[in-house]
């Protein structure tokens, strides 16, 4: 029985050689992201921003144009509905209301009496506060900083300094292109996201270490080996494994995103393009990234190169 290959044996793609273009196009993309953050902005969701949520079952498909007219005449200010998974859920976003929680309060049942014709079920309201929302911004911030630097200081002593630095700036380039997708699609920002985000750093970091490791083996197995060449074989080297749990990974969070339902969604989309990115920073950039900062594999390289071109010649 033949075993299915997703990449060929004396697999030798040149990752390294061609370092120059991968490098310009992932500043392409962080500077696109940075762009549409401050231009476009998030669509931040209730969680950040404050206000009313109410997930609502009508009687039979909902006439969503209906209900936006029901729901202005009560003068509540920006009111957002959708469908939410099939047509008889429907999602209402409110902004926050002026005053203290009672106002939410008033605004919570203007809106039920107003809906009570057309609405079989309420399945969730969520109120949050302006106060709140800060909070967890700034605590989300927090949690992906605080994540990063633990895994510097993780790298950092399981290898050496240059391969933390490599695997921070990979995680970074993750973390801030999937920002930009958010701002790109305008994809709700929420708590979840956030949890989204943590994942794919851990997901990209764990990619990063395999290779990693193979990269410190070899250094130490052919000490006369170019560092180009060496870099080069260790990514093909691991490049089976890294594809095959990049597809498994894949398959699972595509059958969340099309079962998964409205509520798990711009998560299943976030880790989507976070397994993607983060395999291929794990390749293109945490490993060409040593070319330049050379880690110490014991002798001097110079005379290293010098031993490795006599022996060629």
């Amino acid at each position: 029985m033949k075993l299915l290959k997703l990449v060929p044996d004396n697999t030798n793609i040149q990752f390294i050689r061609q370092r120059i273009i991968v490098f310009v196009f992932s500043c392409v993309l962080i500077v696109a992201s940075f762009g549409l953050y401050f231009g476009q902005g998030l669509n931040l969701g209730i969680d950040f921003l404050g206000g009313i949520l109410i997930e609502a079952r009508t009687d039979g498909p909902a006439d969503l144009s209906k209900m936006r007219n029901d729901l202005a005449e009560l003068d509540l200010g920006e009111i957002s509905l959708q469908e939410f998974g099939t047509p008889d859920d429907v999602l209402i976003r409110i902004q926050r209301q002026d005053g203290d929680g009672n106002a939410q309060q008033e605004a919570i049942k203007a809106v039920k009496a107003k809906l009570d014709a057309s609405v079989l079920e309420y399945r969730r309201t969520e109120l949050v506060g302006p106060t709140v929302g800060a909070e967890l911004q700034e605590a989300a911030l927090y949690a992906v900083v605080a994540s990063m630097l633990a895994m510097l200081i993780y790298i950092w002593f399981r290898f050496e300094w240059q391969f933390g630095v490599g695997a921070v700036l990979a995680l970074s380039h993750d973390v801030i292109t999937t920002v930009g997708l958010f701002a790109l699609l305008q994809l709700e920002f929420n708590l979840a996201t956030v949890a989204a985000i943590l994942t794919i750093a851990g997901y990209s970091i764990n990619d990063t270490v395999v290779v990693y490791d193979r990269v410190r083996e070899n250094m130490r197995r052919y000490k006369t080996m170019p560092y180009e060449e060496l870099f080069n074989n260790s990514i093909n080297q691991t490049l089976s494994r890294t594809v095959i749990t990049s597809v498994t990974t894949l398959l699972a969070l595509l059958a969340l995103y099309l079962f998964g339902g409205e509520v798990i969604r711009d998560f299943a989309i976030a880790l989507i393009w976070g397994v993607l990115i983060g395999t291929y920073s794990s390749i293109a950039l945490a490993v060409p990234f040593l070319l330049y900062v050379r880690p110490d594999r014991g002798g001097d390289d110079e005379e290293v190169e010098k031993r490795f071109a006599a022996a060629r010649d």
